[in-house]
């Protein structure tokens, strides 16, 4: 059997995957020998200069949020981001956020469309001093003619979303997503996107989804109140058990003047007594 790599080179600037005529001819042992081959990293002139905190921080919320409320909702929602994304015979390119709709969530290192078996649903790109011709044309005609449903571009610096969307399937033309109060609706996600207070939000309805940060915080302040409450009932309960301590000694100091007074009285029954009889002899 040829070797795979025989069959389709794999240009180490420009890595590919095969196109849908090659690798419909592919066993499944070549197949899986050329998505090994892909290299999970992508070429210097694709990735942007990195941009440090302000964009690390958005990227990661909107992950680790989406990632969270799909898994509670039990959906099959990939959710990942820089990752090396490989469409047939095209350049290679890596997301801020990618969603892949009703596929199994495990860990990967690569996303190849025909290995897959699924194109990307969603795309996010986080702006902070970037190539905004980049995110906001060339990506826009790109994913696009690629048929990905979806794609979003928050510009952090200068607190603005857009949305683009495809049509209908067969579309290869986007169309822009017009914001209602706000509210940039992602069909993909069932979810709103909105800018509030300088971050991107996802809202289900009316209601925003945490986030870790806020999550982490809520966590903190029902630790802060559980152990004020234990503090409030351990105090109540030395409180208690003083209160208790101080009614048996007081019952017990009673009991014991009672019983002095009872053992004076006998003694005094008992001398009168004495004298009675002392009397009565004499």
């Amino acid at each position: 059997m040829r070797r795979a790599t025989a069959l389709w080179h794999i240009d180490p600037d420009d890595p590919r995957a095969p196109t849908v005529e090659v690798w419909e001819q592919l066993t499944p042992e070549q197949r899986r020998e050329i998505v090994d081959s892909l290299p999970s990293e992508f070429p210097l002139d694709e990735a942007a200069p990195p941009e440090g905190d302000p964009h690390w921080h958005p990227v990661t919320r909107a992950r680790t949020t989406l990632d969270r409320w799909f898994q509670r909702a039990g959906r099959r929602v990939y959710v990942s981001g820089n990752l090396a994304v490989y469409y047939p015979d095209e350049r290679v390119f890596s997301p801020d956020v990618i969603a892949v709709t009703d596929v199994e969530t495990h860990e990967r290192d690569r996303w190849v469309v025909t290995d897959e078996g699924k194109g990307v649903d969603f795309a996010l790109a986080v702006i902070v001093d970037g190539r905004r011709r980049k995110d906001l044309v060339r990506n826009v005609e790109w994913f696009a003619r690629l048929g990905i449903p979806e794609y979003f571009v928050f510009d952090r610096k200068r607190g603005s979303l857009r949305g683009f969307r495809l049509a209908t399937s067969a579309s290869r033309t986007y169309e822009p997503v017009i914001p209602q109060r706000g509210h940039y609706a992602s069909r993909v996600l069932g979810l709103d996107l909105l800018v509030d207070g300088g971050k991107i939000r996802f809202y289900a309805g009316e209601a925003a989804i945490p986030d870790t940060d806020e999550l982490i915080d809520k966590l903190g302040s029902l630790v802060d109140a559980a152990e004020q409450r234990a503090q409030d009932l351990e105090r109540r309960l030395d409180e208690e058990i003083r209160a208790r301590e101080e009614e048996i000694r007081a019952r017990e100091e009673e009991t014991r003047a009672r019983e002095e007074a009872e053992l004076r009285l006998a003694e005094a029954l008992a001398e009168i007594e004495r004298l009675r009889r002392e009397r009565g002899g004499a």
